[in-house]
């Protein structure tokens, strides 16, 4: 059984099986995450009974089971009379009128994570675009749980003492700039405003964690001005101090090149610097920038 699942994740997972019943047309849906072997369905849509709500499910068992075993989708016409499954979950199942089943399992990096699962009262036979359907909504949950898994690390590695303020090694250094530049990118692709908050103050402690390097007293202006700087334009900045080129910033923040120059420009100016490298410099002074 799976414990302590994030609220998160548990959003993610009701976004999923409401999707997944929408998308392929049947009755219901339900699914659940996959641990040590056994996913805990904790999710459903479109449901008249609660039996299958923390129905734990294991890998090999059922119709559910065999789809995780076999790390591919799995449908059967008539779930109570088929000889292709166990029936350990006969009770839960039936007690929902279900005749025809329909179970995906959702792979990250070739690793079962959770399995979803459409349900039919009837046993016509689903439309030809199924198959398709419910690939767009597992391609999508799967993007999901692993912008969820680097979230986690992430903060799990802020978990740990902040260092004294003194020179971090430049190998150190790099990786910090590097992750703070895709800690911004994973900001953007998160729609859940409670992991965007989490985001935001790691991305501030990093930056702060950065500042430390370069103790030079910043210009008066700029001290005294509370300078800020917009969420792309800090996008941008964070990627030239990476070293890109205007075309290589737009490529990985998706903005074409002379958008990337306007927001390049406006930081330069708000920064009162004549250079982007000069920019960047006083961006980290300033604690905008690790």
């Amino acid at each position: 059984m799976r414990h302590n699942l994030h609220p998160a994740e548990q959003r993610s997972l009701d976004a999923a099986v409401s999707n997944f019943a929408e998308e392929t047309g049947f009755d219901l849906a339900f699914g659940g995450f996959e641990e040590r072997g056994c996913a805990t369905v904790t999710s459903l849509f479109g449901t008249q009974t609660l039996s299958l709500n923390g129905l734990e499910v294991a890998t090999g068992k059922g119709l559910g089971g065999r789809a995780m075993s076999e790390n591919r989708p799995r449908l059967t016409a008539d779930y109570a009379r088929s000889s292709h499954i166990t029936h350990d979950y006969d009770t839960q199942v039936l007690s929902e009128g279900i005749k025809m089943l329909f179970a995906v399992p959702v792979l990250v990096d070739g690793s079962v994570r959770a399995v979803l699962y459409g349900g039919s009262r009837s046993s016509s036979a689903p439309g030809n675009t199924l198959i398709n359907a419910a690939s767009s909504v597992v391609r999508a949950f799967a993007r999901d749980i692993r912008i969820q898994d680097e979230v986690n690390l992430r903060i799990a590695a802020m978990h740990v003492p902040a260092p004294s303020p003194q020179a971090l090694p430049t190998s150190a250094l790099e990786v910090l700039r590097e992750s703070y530049a895709e800690l911004r990118g994973l900001a953007s692709e998160v729609a859940d405003p409670t992991l965007r908050a989490k985001l935001v103050a790691i991305e501030s402690r990093l930056a702060h964690l950065g500042g430390v390097q370069d103790q030079r007293p910043l210009p008066p202006h700029i001290a005294d001005a509370h300078v800020t700087l917009s969420p792309r334009e800090l996008d941008v900045l964070s990627q030239v101090a990476l070293g890109g080129t205007n075309a290589e910033i737009g490529h990985a923040l998706g903005l074409t090149e002379s958008t990337v120059k306007s927001y390049l420009k406006t930081a330069m100016t708000k920064l009162e610097s004549s250079t982007r490298h000069a920019a960047v410099a006083t961006a980290r002074r300033a604690g905008l920038l690790p």
